[in-house]
């Protein structure tokens, strides 16, 4: 029985509450094109695992495959949590609209639970990058008045960008989805977020797979009896940062849902919490204006 209850975690995965009352599952699967797009690992997350909470973008190019997995699994769609990103080609006020419009098309649904501009930079040759972002987070306000999303929020942004967006715009991000793991710890753009009441999100948990031969991860695994990854996502989702672990494998998303069935012990946490070294497996905004 104790068995079935950790296999499934959707039985009890936590969720966190955003600014606007909704509440977001603190464990989701991400979704990309890098390593391709499995969509019988995607059916057997929402149908086997419990995973209720996806993530993807449209710069990954599979909202459409994501459509016909969500249909094959038979979840209702009240019962998931969708995320989708803007990509900046689609930065300015109507192209966003549309973008989030078109979006919603592909994935079959008629409203997005969470859109996310997917970063700080326009890329707009003479444009001024925090008028573009401005602009842009106009549209995306409008699209959470109208409903066609029930929260939005940025990724890869800074202090920096927040504080302007803050200055420029009406609706405070409910989220803000950034690189997380034992190596890449914003500890102050963390806590920034929880001040003014922005959900931190974390991705690249695993730091694509570079933190499981660790030697601190590998010892607490054992120590443990779990699997460095489990160590990892347990670790993020600890210090209560929504995490979405990424993979095409069927028995590698089912060990990373199976995280809700142990705790870390404080010195443990503190141990992990002494692996930031600031190095980036993704992008990095740092230097963006």
């Amino acid at each position: 029985q104790m068995r079935d209850m950790i296999s499934s975690p959707v039985l009890s995965c936590p969720t966190v509450p955003l600014s606007n009352g909704l509440q977001i599952p603190i464990l989701g699967l991400g979704t990309s094109h890098d390593g391709g797009y499995s969509h019988d690992t995607v059916v057997h997350a929402l149908s086997e695992c419990g995973i209720r909470h996806i993530d993807t973008a449209k710069r990954y190019g599979c909202e459409e495959e994501l459509a016909k997995s969500i249909r094959e699994s038979g979840v209702p769609r009240n019962e998931l949590w969708l995320t989708s990103k803007l990509w900046i080609q689609d930065y300015g006020y109507k192209t966003a609209k549309q973008a989030c419009l078109d979006s919603c098309s592909r994935m079959g649904v008629e409203y997005l639970d969470l859109y996310l501009m997917h970063w700080p930079d326009s890329r707009q040759p003479g444009r001024n990058n925090r008028e573009v972002r401005a602009e842009t987070w106009r549209a995306l306000e409008e699209l959470y008045k109208e409903g066609v999303c029930r929260a939005i929020g940025v990724s890869n942004f800074l202090v920096h960008h927040l504080e302007q967006l803050k200055e420029d715009c009406t609706v405070v991000p409910h989220v803000n989805q950034v690189e997380y793991h034992p190596f890449q710890q914003p500890d102050q753009l963390r806590e920034y977020c929880r001040q003014e009441g922005i959900v931190f999100e974390g991705y690249c948990p695993l730091a694509k797979g570079q933190a499981l031969n660790n030697p601190t991860v590998i010892q607490l695994a054992q120590k443990y009896s779990r699997t460095p990854a489990q160590i990892c996502i347990r670790w993020s989702i600890q210090n209560g940062v929504v995490t979405i672990p990424k993979s095409t494998k069927k028995e590698r998303v089912q060990e990373n849902c199976e995280v809700f069935g142990f705790q870390l012990e404080e010195a443990d946490m503190a141990a992990l919490g002494t692996l930031h070294d600031g190095r980036h497996v993704s992008w990095d905004p740092t230097h963006i204006e």
